[in-house]
């Protein structure tokens, strides 16, 4: 079974940031709230991730070092920690935060699945443009 990487740098861009609003205003959004170390794993996981995507060499980066592969490798790392960290934390038993570390987690997870980090998908938008050109202008020769 192949997976349809069809998220390019840009969307994933965009979702990155999304992801950082989400992990800094989670704790205090969710029902009643978590407090204490659930909520501070929360605001360092959003910091890092935002550094993540300030660094990244793509549309959205801000200081482009990290090439896009180095960060999806990062990002899979860093949605399987965000799924283990209740249990490594120890606050597993607190359902509001477990449930949003889960769910941030295995979001990102799906994201880094659904996501074309080698850049294939625009290499294939080039390739496809640029047959188009040569057939234009093999028309053009012919007349």
């Amino acid at each position: 079974m192949k997976i349809h990487r069809s998220i390019g740098a840009v969307s994933h861009g965009i979702i990155d940031y999304a992801f950082v609003i989400l992990l800094a205003t989670g704790p205090s959004v969710t029902g009643s709230g978590f407090t204490g170390k659930q909520a501070t794993w929360a605001y360092v996981f959003a910091a890092v991730l935002f550094v993540l995507a300030v660094l990244t060499r793509y549309p959205l980066g801000i200081l482009k070092h990290v090439g896009l592969a180095i960060h999806g490798f990062v990002e899979l790392l860093f949605a399987l920690c965000l799924i283990a960290a209740p249990w490594f934390g120890g606050f597993s038993r607190g359902v509001l935060s477990r449930n949003f570390y889960l769910t941030m987690g295995l979001l990102m997870l799906v994201l880094w699945c659904l996501t074309d980090f080698r850049g294939i998908r625009d290499r294939r938008a080039s390739a496809l443009s640029a047959d188009e050109n040569r057939s234009a202008d093999d028309a053009d020769v012919r007349r």
